[in-house]
C-alpha cells in the first residue's frame, strides 16, 4: 500500500488597487473667488474652507489645481459638479 502526499497550492490572489483619477480645477477670469471657494465646499464633502482657498488661490496663480485624488467614479462626479456650477474642471489618470 503506498501513500500520496498532495501538495496544495497556495491560491492567493494578488489585488490591483483600483486606479486613481486627480480631479483638476482649472482658472477662469469669469467666476468670484468667493463663488469658487463656496462650490469647492459644496461638491466635496468634508473640504473645509482653508482647504477650498488653497485650491482656489493655486488655480487663480498657477492656472490649474488639484482638486482631489480618487477613483474613476467619484471623479466624474467631482468634475461634472464642478462644470454644472460654471467652474472649468478636467479629471486626468493619477501616475
Amino acid at each position: 500500500m503506498s501513500t500520496e502526499v498532495l501538495e496544495k497550492r497556495s491560491t492567493s490572489t494578488v489585488r490591483k488597487p483600483a486606479p486613481r483619477y486627480r480631479v483638476l480645477l482649472h482658472n477662469d477670469d469669469f467666476n468670484t473667488m468667493e463663488y469658487v471657494v463656496q462650490t469647492l465646499m459644496k461638491t466635496v464633502a468634508g473640504m473645509t474652507q482653508p482647504q477650498a482657498v488653497n485650491i482656489m488661490m493655486e488655480a487663480h496663480t498657477n492656472g490649474v489645481a488639484l482638486v482631489i485624488t480618487c477613483a474613476l467614479e467619484p471623479a466624474e462626479f467631482y468634475c461634472e459638479t464642478l462644470k454644472n456650477h460654471g467652474l472649468s474642471s478636467t479629471i486626468e489618470p493619477d501616475e
